[in-house]
């Protein structure tokens, strides 16, 4: 007993031993071994030989299925005006069949509402190798059953050992170091050893992910005293972001593991915590982010104003107080691969350590990051229309469709406003073509 214990620990220390050697010291130091790009290199490979092996193997092919991206909707919709699609109201009174038009429209969103799929996975259009939920890809080859097999092995129970060894070491060294640079007195020592610790172990927690990133556009990165803004898939993006720059985060106090890593990362860098009963309160909310950007030296403020996550497919609507604060906003567009797993946080299904395990037993993040040219607030622009202009850019770059919905859908129900404006604007089309009076 005592010898299989020792042998555990040897084999415990040789583990730890070469995660440090070949992944945890070239993060730190910012270089690349070339494990990483041969992983993916591999993988790629097989995903190709298994899609052609799909298509292959499936008897009757189904174009639509295998081909067409799910985006394209399952349903044929008719995107014209209310106005245009009951036009003939112009020659003659209300009649009963008026009605067939909003059926319709109830029965589209329905089978396939444009804004709740956002909230649900994005679909693929081919097996990746990590699911069996497809009734077309139960049982293609035995060769591709058993590439599959294997892959299940390979994910659970060697990449995820690897991927929860470095997120210990990662969150371990954020909360260590963070404290022990929050001991020092501030100075511009101080600044750049919090700057150094953050990116160091956000490059450790992108490893623990089989993380590949592409930054483009690195000119255009938010600098101190600005706002960046980014539309938001997952808890991630964060860490995805950090990993090329440090920010100010801006966020609700939690309790538990995240509390402390909260309370000890805001004593070494200038973070905006609030608590439940404050984040209510927008006025005092607006009045902190503006003490923050006024002061020139402090990080770049980080906020997704989208407020909840959307599954990589659409960006939704703005919330104005981001961009009441005033000074420059630093556009950021962000657009995960979706083949290589899934980094939609659904938190509506599953809590946080559950979103945890699929991603860390997924194959990799994969993922582009644009740098987008600042933007400032015109004069004739109210804070909206701001919110607006700078959410249509960040679609058109990541190339997401832009829903001008609030994500607050995802857990609340449409307001009453929104059906009242759809009842006033088929009264005054009555009124206007003389259909009533």
């Amino acid at each position: 007993m005592e010898y299989v214990g020792l042998a555990a620990a040897r084999l415990g220390a040789v583990w730890l031993s070469l995660v440090l050697a070949l992944i945890v010291l070239p993060s730190v130091l910012g270089v690349s071994l070339g494990i990483s790009e041969a992983y993916m290199w591999v993988l790629v490979k097989t995903l190709e030989w298994a899609t052609i092996r799909i298509e292959k193997g499936v008897k009757k092919p189904q174009p639509q299925m295998l081909k067409t991206p799910a985006a394209n909707g399952i349903i044929e919709r008719h995107e014209m005006p209310m106005e245009k699609e009951i036009a003939r109201l112009h020659q003659v009174d209300f009649e009963f069949s008026d009605i067939f038009y909003f059926c319709r429209k109830g029965f589209e969103a329905i089978v396939e509402d444009e804004v709740t799929q956002r909230f649900s996975s994005e679909e693929l259009v081919s097996w990746n190798l990590l699911t069996r939920t497809n009734v077309n890809f139960h049982y293609i080859s035995l060769r591709l059953t058993v590439v599959w097999v294997v892959g299940v092995i390979v994910r659970y129970c060697f990449l995820l050992p690897l991927r929860i060894t470095l997120a210990a070491i990662g969150i371990t060294s954020m909360i260590v170091g963070t404290t022990m640079v929050g001991q020092l007195p501030n100075s511009s020592v101080k600044n750049c050893l919090s700057e150094l610790v953050h990116l160091t172990c956000s490059r450790i927690l992108v490893r623990a992910l089989s993380g590949t990133i592409r930054y483009h556009n690195k000119e255009n990165k938010p600098q101190k005293g600005g706002i960046c803004v980014a539309n938001h898939t997952s808890p991630i993006d964060a860490i995805i972001l950090t990993n090329d720059g440090c920010y100010a985060m801006v966020g609700q106090v939690h309790g538990g593991l995240m509390g402390v890593i909260q309370r000890a990362t805001v004593k070494a860098c200038p973070h905006v915590w609030f608590e439940r009963s404050e984040i209510k309160d927008r006025h005092l909310v607006t009045k902190r982010l503006r003490e923050h950007v006024a002061d020139k030296s402090k990080l770049p403020i980080l906020i997704f104003p989208e407020g909840t996550c959307i599954n990589n497919t659409s960006v939704m609507m703005f919330k104005k107080g981001s961009f009441e604060i005033g000074g420059t906003i630093y556009p950021v567009a962000i657009k995960y691969d979706p083949q290589f797993g899934d980094a939609f946080w659904n938190s509506s299904k599953y809590n946080i350590v559950s979103y945890l395990l699929r991603i860390m037993t997924s194959w990799a993040i994969v993922c582009n990051v644009w740098y987008m040219p600042p933007m400032v607030r015109k004069e004739d622009e109210d804070a909206v229309q701001f919110a607006n202009r700078v959410r249509s850019a960040i679609a058109r770059q990541g190339g997401l469709t832009e829903l001008p919905w609030d994500g607050g859908l995802k857990r609340a129900k449409v307001k009453d406003t929104f059906k009242e404006e759809q009842q006033k604007n088929y009264s005054k089309m009555l009124v206007r073509n003389g259909s009533i009076g």
